[in-house]
């Protein structure tokens, strides 16, 4: 059994200007617009399956069974040894708000999975351990502030997406919120954090310190840009409901998998 200080623990803290009801909405609308845009004939997300589920750990919610193929985004580092078609992820995903929880596996790379626990909570990021981590745990976790109003780009912010959107400018015209200057986390009214948690264990010799290195700095790029486009988007979903996100979504999917030649996804009637 791979012990604790071979994994990599990192807490990502966003703190976004907005409710947990309005983010609900709003991470809901994000992924589904994002999947769209980096979905072609060629590459992008398959939804395998979309239910309801319900467990004694996070209670009710959805469950999504997804694909990642996302050949043109492998690092050339990795080409050297390994085929364009090993970045296809397969992707688990239990969504209970305020609770979610997903596991991402390679199949070219059985011994590597990455698990991504994400708490919410009505704060502005100063819960010490909403994921009720152990002393050992919490001595070789990492934590990092991320703030939306950065625009820092590197290597994989140009292969996630690059919002470009100045927040120091920018005004919502349907909320009023905005623009967002330094400091602006301790002002802003309402205010939520996504507490986000990424292991990562990859036990292989020689390139597994460099694979999980390349993967955190992947997951921070994605949580940056996903939650900039949150706010930035806010004018498209600002007074939608879940429900409404959820029939959205369904459409969506079937387009998607339609786009990778795909089957339809079926959803029961009760879903």
């Amino acid at each position: 059994m791979v012990q604790i200080k071979e994994l990599v623990l990192l807490q990502s803290r966003i703190v976004m200007p907005m409710s947990l009801e309005e983010y609900h909405v709003a991470h809901m609308y994000i992924v589904m617009k994002m999947s769209q845009q980096h979905t072609t004939g060629d590459e992008g997300i398959e939804v395998v399956e979309n239910r309801s589920f319900e467990d004694n750990v996070l209670g009710k919610g959805r469950y999504t069974n997804k694909i990642y193929r996302l050949q043109s985004k492998v690092p050339s580092w990795l080409t050297t040894f390994a085929p364009s078609d090993a970045l296809i992820v397969k992707e688990e995903a239990w969504n209970a708000f305020p609770k979610c929880k997903s596991v991402m596996k390679c199949p070219y790379f059985p011994r590597f999975q990455l698990t991504l626990e994400t708490v919410h909570r009505p704060d502005k990021g100063q819960s010490e351990n909403v994921h009720g981590l152990s002393e050992e745990q919490l001595a070789v976790r990492e934590v990092e502030y991320i703030d939306i109003a950065s625009s820092e780009g590197n290597y994989w912010s140009y292969l996630v997406g690059n919002n470009d959107v100045d927040f120091s400018e920018f005004k919502s015209e349907r909320t009023g919120r905005g623009p967002l200057l330094e400091g602006w986390q301790n002002r802003c009214n309402p205010v939520m954090t996504a507490y986000k948690l990424v292991t990562i264990d990859a036990p292989y010799w020689g390139f597994g310190s460099r694979l999980e290195q390349a993967l955190i700095a992947g997951e921070k790029a994605l949580f940056l840009e996903s939650h900039r486009n949150c706010f930035s988007w806010i004018d498209e979903w600002y007074g939608m409901t879940v429900q409404q996100i959820y029939e959205l979504e369904q459409l969506t999917h079937s387009a998607l998998n339609e786009k990778l030649g795909k089957p339809a996804l079926i959803t029961s009637a009760e879903d």
